[in-house]
């Protein structure tokens, strides 16, 4: 059970950044995984799984696992949930300065919200990953991972492929003032810029861009 919030809320900003303390209160559950997106992007998440009546999707950017516990919670039983995270940040453009998430630790709190479906972890690149995929079409990919424009766009020609007509993209950090340049710019170019397509916009809420294949 994790510490009280009253008390995690006490703690030194440099021991709640500390990586390896970070990673012990995470994997013994002590703390729960640090939140990147708001409430109402959680709940657009579930409510994209529940829309699309989702059994299998893919989350690129694992980080400590915040946004794979809401997609654990909102999956019905049996479903698949593949987890895409190197768990390296070299070029700088998927975390904050400073972060970094321990990928045993993430597994493990992970593991605790995902009792009834199947999680598969890839630990490398996402585009990689993409490439070599053979686990049929995918009801929701949610992009959250390098925020570089190359990246975030190489994600989006990846892919885009496996997602079944009637199933959903959900890029983070693409919207308002907050968003990263790269995945807003690639939002920008793929669904603002041009004439309408197989691909549409469907919610934008805080820093999250939905988009839907027509069926």
């Amino acid at each position: 059970m994790p510490l009280p919030q009253q008390l995690r809320g006490r703690m030194p900003q440099a021991v709640r950044d500390n990586q390896a303390l970070r990673a012990l209160a995470l994997g013994a559950g002590l703390i729960p995984p640090r939140p990147m997106h708001s409430a109402a992007e959680g709940e657009l998440l579930r409510t994209l799984v529940r829309d699309t009546g989702a059994r299998a999707v893919v989350e690129i950017g694992v980080y400590e696992g915040s946004s794979a516990v809401v997609l654990c919670d909102a999956l019905q039983p049996g479903a698949d949930l593949h987890l895409i995270d190197p768990f390296v940040d070299e070029r700088g453009t998927s975390l904050n300065f400073g972060w970094r998430a321990n990928p045993t630790a993430t597994r493990l709190a992970v593991r605790r919200a995902a009792s009834e479906i199947r999680v598969h972890w890839h630990v490398a690149r996402s585009q990689e990953v993409g490439r070599s995929w053979q686990a049929g079409p995918v009801d929701l990919v949610f992009v959250d991972g390098d925020h570089s424009y190359a990246g975030c766009m190489e994600d989006w020609e990846v892919w885009h492929p496996h997602v079944r007509p009637g199933g959903a993209i959900a890029f983070h950090d693409a919207l308002g003032p907050r968003g990263s340049e790269g995945p807003t710019r690639v939002v920008a170019e793929l669904f603002r810029l041009r004439e309408p397509w197989e691909w549409r916009l469907l919610a934008e809420v805080d820093r999250m861009v939905v988009v839907r294949r027509e069926e």
